[in-house]
């Protein structure tokens, strides 16, 4: 019977347990990001809540506490300045757990876990670009593809502010849940959350609008390339002029062909690994 199990044991003594999830902590508090195995982000979210919870109360008693926890001094300022004055209206819920994948080898799961409202916050990513998506079905809904890439998608800034006023089911341009999303993300965070969410987005339609123009684009050149090929073998067909599409915002992204989690994660996102002969066997 698991009677008085109280915490994850992590198969390690109390003393290195406790240990490595100070690291964990320090390292949170550190870069405001990252990536471990899911059991582990979960016991490292419950100390880091205490211990800003600490940073909150800023006393000479709390300041001692947190300095006999955290590693490394130099973390010891940006817990009781720039945390304090983040969390300051903030009841609870520091921290944000996201799960990613399965680690390569033993398939343990991998979670990227982060403070929110932190300058790299991935639900806010997350939630501009659904949000970018939603506003830019909505406008295909009214309008051909064609005018849609000629005219984009104005005042998604607009837009984001008037679903902030909807509640429920309440018919918009956006889905309950990323509304719901959405409200979550700028309930702390004020007016600059607007600006930066309507910044995401309108930078997310254009990166999509983009990509049927320059898969056209692309296409063009591998026809001039073929036609090239016919004028050299005497073809009376060809056509000498190229013409030349303007360049669009995310112009260089149709290449790309990771998706738009792995896109958010950035240096958090798995590496390419490389399988030797051993694995291919």
């Amino acid at each position: 019977m698991k009677h008085g199990v109280a915490f994850r044991k992590f198969s390690r003594t109390s003393s290195h347990r406790n240990l490595m999830l100070r690291n964990l902590v320090t390292s949170l508090f550190e870069h405001e990001q990252i990536r471990t195995t899911l059991a582990k982000a979960k016991d490292t979210a419950r100390l880091a809540e205490k211990i800003i919870t600490l940073g909150k109360k800023n006393n000479e008693t709390s300041y001692r506490q947190a300095q006999a926890f955290i590693l490394k001094p130099p973390v010891l300022p940006k817990l009781f300045t720039t945390f304090a004055e983040r969390y300051a209206n903030r009841p609870g819920g520091y921290t944000r757990i996201h799960r990613l994948d399965n680690r390569f080898g033993d398939n343990a799961p991998i979670a990227l876990l982060e403070l929110v409202d932190n300058p790299r916050d991935f639900k806010l990513e997350m939630t501009a670009r659904a949000v970018g998506r939603e506003l830019l079905n909505e406008k295909l809904r009214w309008d051909s593809p064609r005018g849609v890439v000629n005219s984009g998608v104005q005042h998604a800034e607009t837009a984001v502010a008037k679903e902030l006023n909807l509640d429920g089911f309440d018919s918009s341009e956006l889905r309950p849940t990323t509304r719901r999303n959405l409200q979550k993300v700028v309930k702390y965070r004020g007016r600059e959350a607007l600006t930066e969410i309507g910044a995401k987005a309108s930078a997310y339609i254009e990166t999509i609008l983009a990509k049927p123009v320059a898969e056209a684009k692309m296409q063009l050149r591998a026809d001039s390339k073929e036609k090239e090929k016919a004028r050299k073998r005497g073809n009376p067909n060809f056509v000498g002029s190229f013409p030349v599409l303007p360049a669009r915002a995310g112009v260089a992204s149709p290449g790309e062909t990771r998706p738009a989690m792995r896109l958010v994660q950035g240096a958090l996102g798995r590496p390419a690994r490389w399988r030797g002969r051993h694995a291919l066997a």
